[in-house]
């Protein structure tokens, strides 16, 4: 069997964003893209990253051969198209200010249900100088509770083309996206742990999308 869930077996306009950042990803920055064995083909999963710039969630997500879902900062819904499109493709809306929001904790433990992934920022906002940040206890809290396989990965590249203090995507960057193996949660979770449990949980996640390396250049 494939391991390439179509465009068309995926909601028809998360579908056609799949495909439309593909190719925007190919033809503008292209890189190497490595581990796609490593995300699962059935039941749900996270996909935990480094967050450096706006492109980190599109051009990880065209990689994936699964709809997956995103969160975004309830502020975005502004109402008009906007707001239609993030509805659209699954966007979960947080309040980022307002501690554990247990309406996004409740539509991720029911997208997980559903055997759908999600993609999340340990680091929680993008990085001002290109360097990973330390681990914010979010992403532990959703591990530990939705209980599902954590993927690791790494975008390099992102924030040359478009991080913090660029007005433009600068085209012709190479942008490279490497997976690695599943984290099963006995590795990440401290169920004994108390109050730091989570936070114990999103450093162990944050140390494994660390040790993904970048491919090195071929010789020629």
């Amino acid at each position: 069997m494939s391991r390439v869930l179509r465009q068309v077996e995926m909601e028809p306009i998360y579908g056609f964003c799949h495909y439309l950042f593909g190719v925007a990803y190919g033809m503008f920055f292209r890189g190497d893209v490595l581990g796609l064995e490593h995300l699962p083909l059935h039941g749900g999963f996270l996909v935990a990253a480094n967050h450096a710039s706006f492109l980190d969630p599109p051009f990880i997500g065209c990689q994936v051969p699964r709809q997956i879902a995103y969160f975004a900062r309830k502020t975005l819904w502004k109402g008009g198209f906007a707001s239609w499109w993030l509805d659209a493709v699954g966007t979960i809306p947080v309040d980022r200010d307002g501690g554990q929001d247990v309406s996004a904790i409740k539509r991720v433990l029911k997208a997980v249900k559903e055997e759908r992934g999600l993609i999340l920022f340990p680091e929680g906002t993008r990085t001002l100088d290109g360097n990973l940040q330390p681990a914010k206890a979010g992403v532990g809290l959703i591990a530990c509770r939705t209980q599902v396989p954590v993927v690791p990965a790494r975008i390099f590249g992102s924030f040359d083309a478009f991080g913090k203090g660029v007005k433009f995507p600068r085209l012709g960057t190479r942008v490279t996206v490497v997976f690695g193996r599943p984290l099963p949660p006995s590795t990440y979770d401290e169920p004994a742990a108390g109050k730091e449990r989570y936070q114990i949980a999103s450093e162990r996640i944050m140390a494994a999308i660390a040790k993904l390396e970048r491919p090195h250049a071929a010789v020629l």
